[in-house]
């Protein structure tokens, strides 16, 4: 049996995996971030994290076949420096080279959404395909490009930035400076700050009941709980968000014509009720649809382990 490290790094939380061969994690361990203390702490904290990981496993650091890590930051694969992981306050930092240090197997790493889709892809809900987009929806817009089998982050290895995909000219501005970006549209942010804009014109909304009429309490879940109940304003703040979001899944269609498209992230839990307005808007938009039809859409399925499972499958590519 083989077994290999994934270590998912996030703003909150460091989760590590030990991943057996068949893909199922076996012993897990986690820790605070902390991304205020110094890299070379955090970096310790990381590595400290992983053996521990392995120690739970009952196994010892010489029986690992490989780490792989996702990370919340392109990469840039000549070097296996961070480019730019804004919450973490690091720019371009050495990380593979110091989590090296610890470890006597090869470390690989990429990109964070990158690992997820691999790893849905690996053992998720996309399991058997070899050509798939994942699209993450929580607080801004992830996803990752998977082909043949193997992440595809472009030339320099720092592609792939899905939420970042220009959509509407010179319009919202959105967390990354820029203008327009399908994040700023298609986030649960965005469909929170366009729910709070709708009620703002209807007070009898539902949405507003539901928030107590304290509207900075609007969850993304909320405008989905109001439609549920046949609000109209609700109803009409998804319909122009599905919109949005199917303008930046057909474009990805077009370009790359996966086998499937994967969405993730907190707003996937709404199963069908997001998939089949969704998938109807994406057959609208997408070029030559009614000829060749479109890829199957659907619902992660591993959460969180879809990061450990995908950083853990690096050692494999």
């Amino acid at each position: 049996m083989s077994y290999h490290i994934g270590i998912d790094l996030g703003g909150t939380n460091i989760a590590v995996g030990i991943v057996d061969e068949n893909n199922r994690i076996c012993a897990r361990q986690n820790r605070k971030t902390n991304a205020q203390q110094p890299f070379e702490q955090l970096v310790k904290d990381i590595a400290m994290t992983a053996l521990e990981a392995v120690r739970n496993a009952g196994l010892k650091a010489d029986m690992i076949d490989s780490v792989g890590m996702g990370t919340p930051s392109c990469i840039n694969p000549k070097t296996g420096r961070l480019v730019n992981a804004n919450n973490l306050g690091w720019i371009n930092v050495p990380l593979q080279e110091e989590i090296q240090k610890y470890f006597s197997r090869k470390v690989k790493i990429a990109n964070d959404a990158d690992c997820a889709a691999l790893g849905e892809v690996t053992a998720g809900a996309a399991s058997g395909y070899r050509n798939a987009i994942m699209v993450t929806l929580g607080t801004g817009v992830g996803g990752g490009i998977i082909q043949n089998g193997k992440i595809y982050s472009g030339a320099d290895g720092m592609g792939s930035e899905i939420g970042h995909m220009k959509l509407v000219y010179g319009g919202e501005r959105c967390s990354c400076g820029q203008k327009g970006c399908l994040e700023a549209y298609a986030s649960a942010t965005a469909l929170i700050r366009q729910a709070k804009e709708a009620v703002a014109k209807d007070a009898e909304s539902r949405m507003n009941a539901l928030t107590g009429g304290e509207i900075e309490r609007m969850e993304a879940k909320t405008v989905f709980d109001a439609a549920h109940a046949m609000d109209r304003t609700a109803i009409e703040v998804l319909d122009r968000y599905y919109g949005y979001l199917a303008g930046g899944i057909s474009t990805l269609i077009t370009l790359y014509r996966p086998e499937v498209i994967i969405i993730g992230g907190g707003i996937s839990s709404q199963g069908n009720y997001l998939l089949k307005p969704l998938r109807k808007k994406i057959f609208e938009e997408t070029f030559a649809a009614n000829e060749i039809g479109i890829p199957e859409l659907i619902a992660a399925s591993l959460g969180n382990d879809a990061g450990i499972i995908g950083a853990a499958r690096l050692g494999y590519l």
